[in-house]
Parts: C-alpha cells; sequence; structure tokens
C-alpha cells in the first residue's frame, strides 16, 4: 500500500519508519468521531499531538468523504469490504501520512466554489490547504477500492542539552 505513496515525494528510509497504527471503520457517520479519537490517541502516543488539529481536520474530511462517496449505494457489501473504510497513520521521522481506504474505483474531485459558506463541497479544498500534500491511488490485487493520502512535514524535534 506504500508503494504508491512513495511516488513523487523525496525517498524515504524504510529504516526511518517509526510507527503505523490503522483502524476500521464501520458504514456510518459516527465513524468520523471514532476517526478523530483514534488520531488523537495516536498522535499523542507518538509524542506529535501538537500537529492535531490540522491532523484531524484532514481526516475528518477524507473519512466524511469515503462515507459519503465511497461506499455503495446499497446498504450490502461483499465479505471483504467489510468494513468498507479504513484509516491508515505511518509515521517517518519527518512526515505524517494519513491515509483512508474505500471501497470505490472513483476518482476523488475537488469542486470549484466560490461559496465558501457552503456547508459541503469544500473537504478537498480544506485537505489541501491543511496537508503538506495529497493525493490517491487505486487498490490492486486482492483489494478493492483506492486510498486517498495527506503528507504532513513534521518539524523536527529540538534535542534537549
Amino acid at each position: 500500500m506504500l508503494e504508491p505513496l512513495r511516488q513523487g515525494l523525496p525517498p524515504l528510509d524504510p529504516t526511518a519508519v517509526s510507527n503505523a497504527a490503522s483502524c476500521a471503520l464501520p458504514a456510518r457517520y459516527e465513524a468520523v468521531r471514532e476517526a478523530r479519537q483514534f488520531t488523537r490517541r495516536t498522535l499523542d502516543q507518538w509524542d506529535i499531538g501538537d500537529r492535531f488539529d490540522d491532523v484531524c481536520l484532514v481526516v475528518s474530511e477524507l473519512v466524511t468523504n469515503a462515507l459519503r462517496h465511497g461506499l455503495p449505494s446499497s446498504n450490502s457489501h461483499a465479505p471483504d469490504q467489510i468494513p468498507p473504510v479504513r484509516l491508515h497513520l505511518m509515521r517517518w521521522t519527518d512526515r505524517l501520512v494519513c491515509a483512508v481506504r474505500d471501497p470505490s474505483h472513483d476518482s476523488p474531485v475537488a469542486r470549484d466554489s466560490d461559496d465558501f459558506s457552503a456547508e459541503s463541497g469544500r473537504g478537498l479544498f480544506l485537505v489541501d490547504s491543511f496537508a503538506d500534500s495529497w493525493g490517491w491511488h487505486p487498490l490492486a490485487g486482492t483489494l478493492n477500492g483506492k486510498v486517498v493520502w495527506a503528507l504532513f512535514l513534521l518539524q523536527p524535534r529540538e534535542s534537549a542539552e
């Protein structure tokens, strides 16, 4: 799953990967709250809780989009799609990737809107504004669907002298 995330990015040293965590999310909108809680716990464990506000906003938007646009319209899911949405958080020394997997093959589409008071349609605009970069890729092999990801560059911790 990580290989497409590496395309177009500076080389990632596999030995620099320090942490990874993921959680399955149910096909209901309460899953957005669960994703935020999971993100809070994970970032606190990794001692990067200071990035929570930006990361949480992006995670909320990616999960909301997966639930709204990435699920089939019927309530019947194939067994390999239950749970249909999964959140992955991956941390390297100087970067954090948030990736949300869903069963749809449709590409995410950022809407052009001048109405900044609209209650929907701004999700990918917010992702683009708060993350250092984002993208998506279709899954291959036995996994169906796609992964939408957002990258955050992390400031190096100053060492205590």
